[in-house]
């Protein structure tokens, strides 16, 4: 039994109790209830899949049957999202026990190989509950990034436990990035994630709600040219290696990347592309974040916004173009805008994303042929803010689609975005009735 102070600790013993080897989850299905792909299209008995998404990173956490869990806010979660007509939901099947500052507590596993079997069980409780639901599920498996531990992480198991914190006034960007990418050249780091690779997805190869795993979130070469371009090799190899040892485990799933796209490639189509073209790769992915990229400006969203716009519709078409090259789906799987004035309050105005996402909606709703669908970053639900500094704590229970690392507030949607539900919840019919 846990305690709260046993679950929620940084320590290998608040993970202990779980072998690595997990039984494979019984649920016997006909092949017709899995996603395929055929050419450029994704395909869900035998009919086209087309998809309303969104993001819920925090659902096996919700999942769990522990203190910091909540199986009924889960279900009511999802009624909601099954009511805007989302189908889709992307979601972290992965997060290691890490030194990293904004790195989420609980994890599913320790450097040893001990999981967390709360964690291990709120995630096939939260796949059971999309399943009654009809709804699919894309789940990465660990995390270029700091806030589930992720590839840092891994490496720091690995190197003899250097590691670097995002942000860190020491090591100003792209320091963290760049050292995170030499987690594809570290054999030892890439293993241990590995041997976790096979335990999960052995565990779930037969389940149909999941439609696809992701190698991670936001993989990245690097975060500058210099360091990425004598990881490339590595880092493909990776991209590679990681698909084949899925499919060999789970034929029926789907494989993708999780990348970002051009932004996440140092902005090169070259390294795109050929993290995509593998033939165990099965759709491309991209990822829209203008006020982190510096294209629109929280402070003068109005004044910004109209250029902000011309480059989402730039870079939107520019992945529509090296999709149809490459003769593969793509999914638009993270979107995000700032709320008006760029506040993280439920009570904020949500005009500017609002259009936004009519904007991202509009380029999948064009290309029928081309993009199987989006998911929106993220949903936040009956998730409020518990401090007044925006803050994410450890030991919070308030799950929000914000992450550990960012404002709590910052791009998810509330419940009660009721013009923002209006907005997706009319794309879901334009997709259903297309």
């Amino acid at each position: 039994m846990f305690t709260r102070r046993s679950v929620l600790g940084s320590g290998a013993a608040a993970l202990a109790g779980a072998a690595l080897s997990l039984p494979a989850a019984a649920n016997p299905a006909a092949p017709g209830d899995f996603v395929t792909r055929k050419g450029m299209g994704l395909l869900l008995g035998g009919r086209p899949y087309r998809f309303a998404g969104a993001n819920l990173w925090y659902a096996a956490w919700l999942g769990a049957d522990a203190p910091w869990g909540n199986r009924d806010r889960l279900r009511r979660e999802l009624d909601s999202l099954a009511a805007m007509g989302v189908g889709n939901l992307r979601i972290a099947a992965s997060a290691e026990d890490s030194p990293l500052r904004n790195s989420v507590k609980p994890a599913f596993r320790t450097r040893g190989g001990a999981w967390n079997p709360a964690l291990v069980d709120g995630l096939a409780f939260a796949l059971s509950e999309l399943g009654t639901r009809g709804m699919k599920a894309v789940l990465y498996l660990t995390n270029f990034w700091e806030w589930s531990g992720g590839m840092m992480t891994y490496l720091s198991w690995a190197n003899g436990g250097k590691y670097l914190d995002m942000n860190d006034p020491a090591h100003p960007w792209p320091a963290f990035p760049d050292m995170a990418a030499q987690f594809y050249a570290n054999a030892e780091a890439v293993g241990l994630y590995h041997d976790y690779v096979r335990a999960t997805v052995q565990r779930h190869a037969g389940d149909p709600v999941v439609m696809a795993w992701q190698l991670a979130n936001e993989p990245r070469p690097g975060g500058s040219a210099k360091a990425a371009e004598p990881l490339l090799p590595a880092y493909r190899g990776w991209i590679q290696g990681t698909a084949r040892l899925i499919k060999a485990l789970s034929p029926r799933h789907l494989v993708s990347t999780g990348s970002e796209g051009l932004m996440g490639s140092i902005q090169r189509a070259d390294v795109y592309k050929a993290a995509h073209d593998f033939p165990e790769i099965d759709y491309l992915t991209a990822h829209v974040w203008p006020l982190n990229w510096g294209w629109v400006d929280a402070r003068d969203i109005a004044g910004t916004n109209e250029a902000s716009f011309a480059r989402v519709r730039e870079y939107l078409a520019r992945h529509v173009a090296l999709a149809t090259e490459l003769g593969k789906p793509l999914v638009i799987e993270e979107f995000g805008y700032p709320r008006d004035g760029g506040g993280y309050d439920p009570e904020s105005a949500t005009g500017f994303r609002d259009l936004f996402y009519k904007l991202i909606y509009a380029e999948v709703e064009a290309n029928p042929g081309i993009v199987a669908g989006s998911n929106f970053w993220a949903w936040n639900g009956e998730g409020r803010p518990v401090h007044g500094d925006h803050r994410f704590r450890q030991g919070d229970t308030a799950w929000l689609g914000d992450p550990p690392h960012e404002p709590q507030g910052w791009y998810g949607v509330f419940d009660g975005d009721a013009s923002t539900r209006a907005v997706v919840q009319a794309h879901a019919r334009a997709l259903a009735g297309s």
